[in-house]
């Protein structure tokens, strides 16, 4: 029996676990809501993926232009050892076919790779990896040495030792279809459990695999990484995930607040009509948003009769995920190329007219976390649709190694490097998004079809003309009245505007007239563009 004591003993104990069970769920989520936080340094907004670029050039590009402009971070291609394919020559693809975890790519070496992360911190500006973890080569990747560190592999065997990876680390068993391969979309298991196009799919569940990649992970973090852009999220169990999401370090408190966590934002193409959603990913960090880059190449090529206009409700109103959730861009080193999600409609630096209004409008918008594509030129070959030159690897010498990006005078790239990033009115709207921030979307106006405008509070504003006439038009700014250099057609520099101006009246309403046959038909003014 027992006494009141032994009762009361017993009551406080299944408090105290009711009471740690909340506390233990609290951090948990409190952990993956931290994720979230792409941890960029105040003032700064935006991410810039600059894609196949050498160590050496990133660190080059933080101190002369990023941190400069403002610039938040650098999303990194892949920086560990992988394969080097041979037929098709050197393809951007071998990136994402591991070899080892060891940090030596054709981006550069382990030291280069420090000294970068290093360089880059000491402005401002983050380093984002792009993680694959999913993954090793693809299974007809052969044997021997052909690999960045000159590690030795067995594709077929399925023994990587520099790992060191066995048979035994690998899905092969778990996957139900007779070919080993992904069959069927619309089935989770196989999404998760069987080889996305043919690459050996790492067995996710094993401690022992769990745990090579969370040291993969934190030595970066360690290195001073901000966080990790993961590749190939759907193809690997939540569960598996976030276990090792829970064993990474916090940042480096050499750049980042004591007990910051890494930035985490998952691939996952999500169009609808999959077995797999984004929602199963959201939880554990952000998530890349493929509809928007989608849905906004729609809406600037006037395709399936979207309109501009429409883009009142853009955001959540689109059916996009929450905007605390979101990773967005206009497109991506995927879909540029006919990969991935989206098709002919993702606008690219291929359509430069288009795509510099595109990538104004996602950096002028205040929903999501924005990221800029910074890309390399290549010898296009359409055939029935479809580009057969879509492999083709960056900028190369004869030996096969990346090419230095080379930085004109007039601040653009040689070389086949394109540098959308360095366009004056890229550059300037990633401006314009670190001047408005935090500020709510205001005064919408519209024409009903491809004519549209907004403010940013009292700190910046916008208007496009995307239809086949002029847009002449006065308009409530919300700005302070005073005379604003057009950050578009040019920009401030001292006390002139290399551009138009724009007059605000007392009143906040100034006039816009923008031609449908100007070089770029839309105006962005902001608080630090006043003259």
């Amino acid at each position: 029996m027992r006494t009141r004591k032994g009762r009361e003993r017993v009551q406080f104990s299944l408090s105290l676990g009711k009471n740690m069970k909340f506390l233990i769920l609290v951090t948990l989520f409190g952990l993956s809501l931290a994720q979230h936080n792409p941890q960029l340094k105040s003032g700064r907004t935006a991410i810039v993926h600059l894609f196949e670029w050498r160590w050496a050039d990133i660190a080059a590009e933080c101190e002369r232009f990023l941190g400069p402009n403002g610039f938040g971070g650098v999303q990194i291609s892949p920086p560990n050892e992988h394969i080097i394919v041979s037929s098709p020559w050197r393809p951007w693809w071998q990136r994402y076919q591991p070899i080892s975890y060891n940090l030596c790519s054709r981006s550069g070496s382990e030291a280069e790779l420090r000294d970068m992360i290093t360089r880059c911190n000491n402005v401002g500006v983050n380093i984002y990896v792009d993680a694959v973890i999913n993954h090793m080569c693809g299974s007809g990747g052969g044997e021997g040495t052909h690999s960045s560190c000159g590690s030795w592999f067995s594709a077929s065997k399925k023994d990587f030792p520099s790992v060191p990876y066995s048979s035994l680390d690998f899905n092969d068993n778990k996957c139900k279809t007779g070919s080993g391969e992904i069959e069927n979309y619309n089935d989770p298991y196989q999404v998760r459990d069987c080889r996305l196009v043919g690459l050996l799919d790492l067995a996710l569940e094993k401690e022992y695999v769990r745990g090579k990649v969370a040291d993969f992970m934190n030595k970066l973090i360690d290195m001073g990484v901000a966080g990790f852009r993961v590749d190939a999220s759907k193809h690997m169990w939540p569960g598996d995930v976030d276990t090792i999401y829970r064993r990474l370090n916090n940042l480096n408190t050499k750049w980042f607040p004591s007990g910051a966590r890494p930035f985490i934002f998952q691939e996952v193409i999500d169009l609808g009509g999959e077995a797999i959603s984004y929602t199963d990913y959201v939880h554990l960090g952000r998530v890349t948003e493929f509809k928007y880059g989608a849905k906004l190449g729609k809406v600037f090529r006037k395709w399936d009769e979207e309109k501009l206009f429409y883009t009142r409700t853009w955001g959540e109103g689109w059916s996009f995920m929450s905007d605390g959730n979101a990773v967005v861009f206009v497109d991506n080193h995927d879909n540029q190329r006919g990969h991935g999600a989206g098709g002919s409609s993702i606008i690219t630096f291929w359509d430069s007219r288009l795509y510099k209004m595109a990538v104004g409008y996602m950096l002028a918008h205040p929903y999501g976390v924005t990221r800029v594509m910074s890309s390399y030129r290549w010898n296009r070959n359409f055939v029935n649709g479809k580009d057969q030159n879509d492999w083709m690897g960056p900028p190369s010498n004869t030996n096969g190694s990346t090419k230095s990006v080379s930085v004109n005078p007039d601040q653009t790239c040689g070389d086949g490097w394109v540098c959308e990033h360095r366009w004056r009115q890229i550059t300037n709207m990633v401006i314009f998004r670190n001047v408005v921030n935090g500020q709510p979307q205001i005064n919408w106006w519209d024409n009903q079809s491809n004519q549209v405008a907004f403010g940013r509070g009292d700190r910046g504003f916008i208007v496009f003309n995307n239809d086949d006439w002029t847009l002449n038009v006065t308009l409530n700014t919300g700005m302070s009245g005073g005379t604003y250099c057009d950050v578009i057609s040019g920009q401030k520099e001292g006390n002139t505007c290399t551009g138009k101006q724009i007059l605000v009246s007392h009143d906040g309403n100034a006039h816009f007239k923008i031609s449908n046959l100007d070089e770029d038909p839309f105006v962005a003014i902001h608080a630090e563009s006043k003259i």
